[in-house]
């Protein structure tokens, strides 16, 4: 077998879900043209496309087959792109810069980007319908991929995480609850994306079992990376402000154990991630390079 060309396999995963986000999203004329133009805008800006690139791996990893799940990869980066755009208001933290454009409010108005952020969350479990109706998935499984979504997505996962984030200040923020805040706030739909695509590839519960954690310690590793980048990234390159954690006095890894230990930290935990791997043979090498790429970003 001819060794994994990550690069490319990237690419071409990426180029997949651009093409099919194109597809589902409404048009820009469709009536009312203004909430279709928040939402194509914040979506097609561009991005990773991380989390829809681990639900098609996540699905070959355990046997299943990356188009049919395609919808579901597309839910989830829906999913994440309404937590931006929520994420960017003034009223959370008052963000100027996304994915190297101005934020979705300073385009179209507070309202407008509120009302498109819940359209993008409704579209998502709109698009995990498709897997049954479009691609011939089985309901039940379909039916607990959504339940996963929703559970992740909801107050005891990414809102939840939200919430304490917001509400705690910088004092109270010790390491545990920061911990939660990164689990759950960042977190939650790595796992939400790795459990869907395994669940609708058809995994085993070892195999699922096995990706949960995986997922867990992606997630956990991906946000610590993000906290070292906002002290020694600039702009131009990571596509929104460096420095808004400092800006907005934040309690981050760097700031709680300083920058050394923040990047050991996240090294742990790419290696945990992957040795849950261990038992995937080939089928799990496209994951275990997706830890390399988390851990080594500039962006």
């Amino acid at each position: 077998m001819a060794p994994l060309d990550f690069a490319a396999e990237w690419q071409r995963k990426k180029e997949q879900v651009e093409a099919a986000l194109e597809r589902y999203l409404p048009p820009e004329d469709a009536y009312p043209p203004l909430i279709h133009r928040a939402m194509r805008y914040s979506v097609l800006a561009g991005g990773k496309r991380l989390r829809p690139v681990l639900v098609l791996a996540a699905a070959e990893a355990v046997g299943g087959e990356a188009e049919r799940v395609l919808p579901a990869a597309c839910a989830l980066e829906v999913l994440h792109t309404y937590t931006l755009v929520h994420d960017d208001l003034p009223a959370m933290d008052n963000d100027d810069l996304r994915r190297g454009r101005p934020t979705s409010h300073r385009v179209f108005g507070e309202a407008a980007a509120i009302l498109a952020g819940d359209a993008l969350l409704t579209l998502a479990f709109k698009l995990l319908t498709l897997c049954a109706t479009e691609k011939g998935l089985p309901a039940a499984a379909v039916v607990r991929a959504i339940d996963e979504v929703a559970d992740l997505a909801g107050s005891s996962g990414l809102i939840g995480g939200q919430v304490v984030d917001t509400l705690t200040t910088p004092d109270e923020m010790d390491g545990a609850t920061l911990e939660y805040v990164h689990r759950h706030k960042t977190g939650a739909l790595y796992r939400a994306a790795v459990r869907t695509g395994a669940i609708l590839g058809g995994a085993s519960e070892g195999e699922l079992r096995a990706l949960t954690a995986y997922a867990d310690h992606l997630g956990l590793a991906f946000q610590i990376v993000d906290d070292i980048l906002d002290v020694e990234g600039r702009t131009e390159v990571l596509g929104k402000t460096a420095g808004s954690d400092r800006r907005n006095r934040k309690q981050t890894y760097p700031v709680l154990y300083g920058l050394a230990a923040a990047r050991e930290r996240a090294a742990a935990l790419g290696a945990q991630a992957v040795a849950s791997l261990q038992d995937f043979g080939p089928r799990g090498a496209f994951l275990c390079g997706v830890v390399d790429f988390v851990l080594r970003r500039e962006f």
